[in-house]
């Protein structure tokens, strides 16, 4: 499981531990991921993603999962953020055609 948000695509940044004799050794600085449940109006069901905490605000801020994706360009978001996009695209064609 790649440490990268579904959504912002934030990932592992590196840099270094600096000592107080000014020795340097390489770290990493992790996102700070969490598994988040939304709730999609459209699919009928809660959907769970891996994102960081920002994108968590990110989502809630735009009005919901649904609205977010769906305002959002493809080339923006990550690959199963994208796949759950196009399901929920499917689901409002289906819904509005019956």
């Amino acid at each position: 499981m790649a440490r990268r948000c579904d959504i912002t695509g934030k990932g592992v940044l590196t840099g270094n531990n600096v000592s107080h004799a000014n020795n340097k050794s390489r770290r990493r600085y992790l996102p700070n991921l969490q598994q988040a449940s939304f709730f999609s109006d459209v699919l009928g069901t809660a959907v769970q993603l891996r994102l960081t905490t920002n994108g968590i605000r990110t989502v809630e801020h735009n009005g919901g999962l649904d609205s977010f994706l769906l305002g959002t360009a493809d080339r923006k978001l990550g690959t199963e953020a994208l796949t759950l996009k196009r399901r929920i695209v499917r689901a409002q064609v289906k819904k509005q055609a019956a």
